[in-house]
C-alpha cells in the first residue's frame, strides 16, 4: 500500500511539472481551408487566363491535403505541385528563394532530399503560423505559378495580392527572345506591356482601339506612319492588316527613340537592319 502511495504520488509530481509553456497550440490547415486555397488559386488563373495547372496543398508537416488538376495540364505536373508545396513548408520559404540560390551558382542544394526548387510554391501562415503550403505547376510561366499560388495562399492570410507587377530581368530577357506579352490585357486592364522582337520587314498594321507607345532598347529600323493602308485585310476585331503603306511619313528608328502611334493610324515596319528590340505599350 505504501509503494503504490509513492507511485501515484510520483506520477502525479511528474505530470504537475508539465506546464503550458512546455507544450504549443499549433495550427494546421484542415480539408475546408484546401479547398478554400484552391477555390482562390482557381479565380486568378481565370483573371490571368492561364492556360492551365495543377494546384496542391499540403498541411504543415508536408502531407497532401488536397489536389485539383485544371484542364490541359500537362501530366507530371501533379508531382511537381506537390514538390514545390512541401519544400515550401518543410524549408518555411517561397520556393523561388531556393531557385535563385540554385542559379547563383550553389548547386549541391539539389542533392537534398524531397526538395523540388522551382518557383510556385508558397507557405500560408495564418497568425504568425505556417499552417501549410501551396504549390502550383503548369500556369504560363514560372512566374504565374507563383501568382497563383500566392493568391490561393492569400485566402486564408488575409493579405490581398498586391497590384504591384514585377518582372526580374530572366522573365523580360526569356520574353525578349522570342518576343512575348509581359503584362496586362487581362482583369478588365485597359494596356498591356509586349516585349517585341523583329528581325525582317512586317505588314502594315491598323489598330482602331489600341494606341501603341514604342520604346526602343537596340537595333534600327525604318517605320512609316500615316497614309493609306494597302490590300487591307481584317484578321480580328479591330485590327488589320495590309502588304505596305501609300503615302505617309518615313522615320528611322534608332536604340532610345519613343513613337507614340495613335488608334486607327496605319505604321508599317519597312525595313529591320538586323535584330531590332522595342517595349510595346498598347494603351485602349
Amino acid at each position: 500500500m505504501k509503494i503504490n502511495t509513492i507511485i501515484l504520488a510520483i506520477t502525479f509530481g511528474i505530470c504537475a511539472v508539465v506546464t503550458p509553456a512546455q507544450t504549443l497550440d499549433k495550427k494546421s490547415i484542415t480539408l475546408e481551408g484546401a479547398r478554400t486555397v484552391i477555390s482562390g488559386a482557381k479565380a486568378f488563373a481565370r483573371t490571368a487566363n492561364a492556360p492551365g495547372g495543377v494546384i496542391a496543398v499540403v498541411d504543415d508537416g508536408g502531407n497532401l491535403v488536397a489536389l485539383e488538376r485544371l484542364d490541359g495540364t500537362f501530366t507530371a505536373g501533379a508531382n511537381i505541385s506537390v514538390g514545390k508545396a512541401k519544400t515550401a513548408v518543410m524549408f518555411k520559404r517561397p520556393t523561388k528563394f531556393f531557385e535563385d540560390i540554385i542559379k547563383n551558382g550553389r548547386t549541391s542544394m539539389v542533392a537534398l532530399p524531397d526538395f523540388t526548387p522551382l518557383q510556385g510554391g508558397v507557405p500560408i501562415t495564418v497568425d504568425g503560423q505556417i499552417i501549410g503550403g501551396v504549390g502550383v505547376s503548369g500556369a504560363a510561366s514560372a512566374q504565374q505559378d507563383e501568382e497563383l499560388a500566392m493568391a490561393g495562399a492569400a485566402m486564408l492570410s488575409g493579405k490581398k495580392a498586391s497590384p504591384v507587377t514585377f518582372l526580374d530581368s530572366k522573365t523580360v530577357n526569356d520574353a525578349f527572345a522570342k518576343g512575348a506579352v509581359l503584362s496586362g490585357g487581362t482583369n478588365g486592364e485597359n494596356y498591356m506591356v509586349h516585349a517585341s522582337r523583329r528581325e525582317k520587314a512586317g505588314l502594315a498594321e491598323v489598330h482602331d482601339l489600341d494606341t501603341d507607345v514604342i520604346y526602343v532598347l537596340d537595333g534600327t529600323a525604318t517605320v512609316v506612319t500615316g497614309g493609306s493602308s494597302v490590300d487591307p485585310k481584317t484578321i480580328e476585331a479591330g485590327e488589320h492588316r495590309g502588304t505596305s503603306i501609300e503615302g505617309g511619313e518615313t522615320r528611322q528608328l534608332k536604340k532610345g527613340d519613343v513613337l507614340i502611334v495613335p488608334k486607327g493610324t496605319p505604321h508599317w515596319f519597312k525595313q529591320v537592319d538586323g535584330t531590332f528590340l522595342y517595349y510595346v505599350v498598347k494603351v485602349r
